[in-house]
């Protein structure tokens, strides 16, 4: 018996699955416009409430005590949550409420590329509203003045309301907007727009991504974790995925010779990825390194849940760098092997559990911890992977096997009020980081729609 196929006989697990799912719609939904909660920085003389189409990315307050302050629209857990709205919507988990959402989300964001931070610099009197020892943490007026353009969505995270991030961050970060197209697209693709004056606006914001991708997928920028600047495997990824979709969406508007120009593009960054392949001696498949950094040089962090996390994140455009990618594969199975050996959480655990799944060796964000979406993604590469292996029945149910034994473990580690943080931690296995992580609840969400592909690709019933 495959690891976790005793999951698919337990009609508990099976429970647990629909019931998590009811609660993680609801938790995701609450980061979404989240116009009643107002947050008060007031060591930075700010207030912000938010305006409809904001996301954020956790709506519990935090302020590094010791919560972190997520109450940030990220560009690119936007459109992560955006993408996990419209499976809710197919699923019929939601409705007229999603297109409500999709409307407010997209018009937030066509607004923010009117921002324009230089308006922000020439206020004479902004360092003064800051209490003195937070004046490190803010941005320097020639940062600030920086932004406008193109650098505003390069900008990693904004306010809710539509301001700019006053704070020092890691910036620019160019995987936001293809991540965004990418979901978007997808709206498209599933005919579920009807109203001509929202495509036209949904349209409108994916030309913008996919100009902006064309424009600067060559060019430096930081890593989906926003610790390291290089060039990055995800982002580049997750590029070539937007600019292939976007090509053939183009393509079927008649605009011939922009679909051709990206699918180009999106070719040249696959041949770019193919040398992000690491060979090993001795080893049957290579891995894919995530990063190579401004030296050239790969990084300590070579090994990275981003580079799984991109097959997820850019499902269906094609076999290679994606789940049934043998390479890829290889990758998945070295990252199980590096964190089953350091997470004492691992380390003992039974059969019918996977490996709780942390971001890279040797993190030390927060409890530097296991993370729901990765072990969550980890599941869904698995569910992907077992669909894309059409009609071998064995390594199908194989990889149904090795998904739910993942989500065995993300069971373990949910507390029965269905309640997701960024991390759990690696030693107790206790909720660490953000509270209600919408991309946490968005992951869940994604994982049980791909196992239901799997299962349905499987002749198994579909289960609601």
């Amino acid at each position: 018996m495959s690891p976790g196929a005793a999951n698919r006989k337990d009609p508990g697990f099976e429970s647990w699955l629909e019931g998590q799912l009811r609660h993680s719609a609801g938790a995701m939904l609450s980061s979404i416009s989240p116009v009643s909660i107002v947050k008060h920085r007031p060591g930075f003389g700010q207030t912000v409430r938010p305006v409809a189409g904001a996301i954020v990315a956790s709506p519990v307050l935090g302020d590094y005590n010791p919560d972190p302050d997520y109450f940030f629209h990220w560009f690119r857990d936007s459109a992560v949550v955006i993408d996990a709205l419209r499976l809710l919507y197919i699923d019929g988990h939601i409705g007229a409420e999603a297109l409500r959402h999709l409307r407010d989300f997209t018009r937030f964001s066509l607004a923010l590329n009117g921002l324009d931070g230089r308006a922000i610099a020439a206020v004479p009197d902004r360092r003064a509203r800051v209490a003195p020892e937070l004046l490190q943490y803010l941005r320097e007026d020639h940062d600030l003045a920086s932004v406008h353009g193109d650098a505003v969505v390069a900008e990693t995270r904004v306010n809710p309301d539509g301001t700019l991030d006053i704070l020092r961050w890691a910036r620019p970060q160019h995987d936001g907007p293809p991540l965004r197209a990418l979901a978007l697209l997808r709206w498209v693709a599933g005919g579920h727009l009807d109203d001509a004056d929202l495509l036209a606006e949904v349209a409108s914001l994916i030309r913008f991504d996919l100009e902006f991708t064309l424009r600067h997928w060559r060019e430096p920028s930081f890593d989906i974790w926003e610790e390291e600047s290089g060039h990055h495997y995800y982002t580049l990824r997750v590029s070539a995925a937007a600019l292939a979709e976007g090509a053939a969406w183009l393509d079927g508007l008649g605009e011939t010779a922009q679909a051709l120009h990206c699918s180009e593009e999106s070719r040249a960054v696959l041949r770019l990825l193919d040398g992000y392949r690491v060979d090993d001696r001795g080893a049957t498949h290579g891995y894919y390194r995530s990063r190579v950094l401004a030296d050239g040089g790969p990084g300590p962090k070579a090994l990275d849940i981003a580079v799984i996390l991109s097959a997820i994140h850019c499902a269906g455009t094609g076999a290679m760098h994606g789940p049934a990618d043998p390479c890829m594969q290889a990758t998945l199975a070295r990252l199980d092997a590096l964190f089953d050996a350091a997470y004492p959480i691992n380390h003992g655990r039974s059969s019918d559990r996977g490996a709780a799944m942390g971001r890279y060796a040797g993190d030390v964000y927060c409890s530097g911890g296991a993370y729901y979406f990765s072990t969550l993604g980890a599941a869904e590469f698995c569910f992907r992977a077992a669909a894309a292996h059409g009609g071998d029945e064995h390594r199908r149910d194989e990889w149904v096997g090795r998904g739910d034994a993942y989500l065995a473990t993300v069971r373990a580690y949910t507390p029965a009020s269905g309640d997701l943080s960024e991390q759990f931690d690696q030693r107790s296995g206790e909720q660490t980081s953000a509270k209600q992580l919408a991309w946490s609840h968005a992951a869940f969400i994604s994982c049980v729609s791909a196992r239901r592909a799997a299962l349905a690709a499987s002749g198994q019933p579909r289960r609601r």
